[in-house]
C-alpha cells in the first residue's frame, strides 16, 4: 500500500493538469480571418454611402462602428483560440438555452424587421438570435453524435440520428417564422455534418421523410391560420400573389411571391422590368454587370448609393462591382479555402468531438456565404442573408468570430495522427468519458 499510494496521487494530479497546446494555431485560418476583415473594411465603407446620406451619423460613423465590431470579433477569436477545446463542452447547453430563450422571446415580442419579428435590443444593442441558433445547432449536433458513436463500425448509432433530428426540427420550428432561408441553411448544415459523421443513407432517408411530414403540417397550419396583426407603427407590406395585391401577407404568401418573381429567371436579367418589389435584385444585377472582369475600383461603386441594404444583404454585389469578377472569385476561394483547412484538420483529429465541431463551424460559415452569393447573383430566390464577416451586423460578426475562435482552438489543442502518446493521454483525461471516442468519421 505504501508503494502504490504515491503513484495514485501522481495519477490524480496529472489528470487535473490542463492539457497543453500540441501545435500552433492554424495560420491559414488566421490568414483567412484577417483577409476577410480587410476586404470587409474597404467594401463596407463604400457600401455605407446610402446609410450616411439618410442619417446624421457622419461620413466616418458607419466605418468606425464596423471597425469596433471587427475589433471585438478579433478579440473573441484570440480569446477562444487560447482555450482548450474541451472547455466548450460544458458551455454548449448554456449557450443553446440562451439562444432558444431569446428566439422564443423574439417570436412574440421581437422588433419587426422586413416584415417579421427578428431582433431584440439589450442595452441599446440589437441582437438577432437566429444567428446564435445556427451556431447552437452545430454544437448540439456535434455533442449528440460524439456521445453516441457506433463502436462496431464507422459512424454513429441510430439514437444519435434520432436526437439530432429532434434538435434540428425544434430549432427549425423557431427559425421558420423568420424566413425559409435560415431554415434551409440549418437543414443543409445538419445534413452535411451527419454525412461526414457517418450516418447511414437509410437513416438520412427516414429523417428526410420526417422533415417533409413536419414541413407539410406547418404549411397546412399557415394555410388555415389568420394573418397576424401588424403593429400600427410598422410598415404595411404588400405582395403580388398571382398578379393580385395582398396587404400584410403571411410568411407563406411572401415565400410564394418570391418564388414567382424568381420564376422570371427564364427571362434575361436585362429584360426584367424594374418594379418596387424587385428593385433590390435589379440594382444588384446592375452593380455586378458594371463591375465586369476587373471592377471599377474600391470606392468607385455606382450603385452603392441606390441599392438598399448594400452594406448587409447585398454586400457581395458591391464587392463584384468594385473588385470585378476576379474579386468575387477571390472572396469565394477564401471561404472554400476555410472549408478545405477545416476538412484537413478534422480528418487528422484523434477524437470525434473536435473533428465534428471544426467541420461543423466551417460548414456553417461557408454555406451561409454560398447562400448569400447565390441570392445576390440570382441563383436563389431573394432572401436576407448576411455574408459572414463582410456584411454589417454585430450579431453575425460575433457568431462568426466565435466559430473562427473555436476552429483555431481545435487546430491548436486537438491531438492528431502522430502526436505524442502523453499528449493523447492528456487530451483523453481532459474530456468527459462520453466524448473520448476515436475519430471514425467518413473523411
Amino acid at each position: 500500500m505504501s508503494v502504490e499510494s504515491p503513484s495514485l496521487q501522481v495519477d490524480e494530479q496529472q489528470s487535473t493538469v490542463k492539457p497543453k497546446a500540441v501545435a500552433k494555431a492554424d495560420k491559414h485560418i488566421w490568414g483567412i480571418f484577417i483577409a476577410l476583415c480587410i476586404i470587409s473594411t474597404i467594401e463596407l465603407y463604400s457600401a455605407s454611402s446610402r446609410e450616411v446620406a439618410s442619417s446624421s451619423i457622419g461620413v466616418m460613423g458607419p466605418i468606425i462602428r464596423h471597425l469596433v465590431m471587427l475589433g471585438g470579433g478579433a478579440l473573441i477569436v484570440w480569446f477562444l483560440s487560447k482555450r482548450h477545446y474541451s472547455e466548450f463542452i460544458p458551455l454548449t447547453l448554456g449557450f443553446a438555452a440562451v439562444s432558444v430563450v431569446m428566439m422564443i422571446y423574439v417570436m412574440f415580442f421581437g422588433e419587426i424587421v422586413n416584415g417579421a419579428r427578428r431582433s431584440l435590443t439589450i442595452l441599446g444593442i440589437g441582437i438577432y438570435p437566429a444567428e446564435m441558433v445556427k451556431l447552437s445547432a452545430v454544437l448540439l449536433i456535434a455533442l449528440v453524435m460524439s456521445w453516441n458513436p457506433n463502436t462496431q463500425k464507422v459512424g454513429v448509432t441510430s439514437k444519435a440520428v434520432v436526437y439530432s433530428g429532434i434538435i434540428v426540427l425544434f430549432l427549425s420550428g423557431l427559425l421558420i417564422e423568420q424566413g425559409l432561408t435560415n431554415t434551409l441553411l440549418l437543414l443543409s448544415i445538419s445534413y452535411s455534418m451527419m454525412i461526414v459523421g457517418g450516418v447511414r443513407l437509410v437513416h438520412l432517408l427516414v429523417l428526410t421523410v420526417a422533415y417533409a411530414a413536419c414541413g407539410g403540417v406547418f404549411i397546412l397550419y399557415l394555410l388555415l391560420s389568420e394573418p397576424k396583426d401588424i403593429p400600427a407603427d410598422a410598415d404595411q407590406k404588400v405582395e403580388m400573389i398571382d398578379g393580385k395585391e395582398k396587404k400584410n401577407p403571411t410568411r407563406l404568401d411572401t415565400w410564394i411571391a418570391r418564388l414567382q418573381r424568381h420564376g422570371q429567371d427564364s427571362v434575361p436579367k436585362w429584360e426584367i422590368p424594374a418594379t418596387g418589389k424587385n428593385r433590390q435584385e435589379i440594382l444588384s444585377y446592375m452593380a455586378q454587370a458594371n463591375g465586369g472582369i476587373y471592377g471599377v475600383g474600391p470606392g468607385n461603386s455606382r450603385e452603392a448609393s441606390r441599392l438598399p441594404l448594400a452594406f448587409s444583404d447585398y454586400i457581395f454585389a458591391i464587392i463584384v462591382e468594385e473588385l470585378g469578377l476576379i474579386g468575387g472569385i477571390v472572396v469565394l476561394v477564401l471561404y472554400l479555402w476555410l472549408l478545405g483547412r477545416a476538412l484537413g484538420i478534422a480528418s487528422h483529429c484523434n477524437r470525434t468531438y473536435p473533428a465534428l465541431v471544426v467541420i461543423g463551424m466551417a460548414i456553417m460559415i461557408v454555406f451561409q456565404a454560398l447562400f448569400h452569393m447565390g441570392i445576390v447573383s440570382g441563383f436563389f430566390p431573394v432572401s436576407g442573408q448576411p455574408l459572414p464577416l463582410l456584411s454589417k451586423g454585430g450579431t453575425s460578426i460575433a457568431v462568426t468570430a466565435i466559430a473562427f475562435g473555436i476552429m483555431l482552438s481545435i487546430s491548436r489543442t486537438a491531438t492528431r495522427q502522430g502526436s505524442r502518446k502523453q499528449d493523447i493521454r492528456d487530451e483523453i483525461d481532459a474530456l468527459p468519458e462520453q466524448f473520448d471516442a476515436e475519430n471514425q468519421m467518413q473523411l
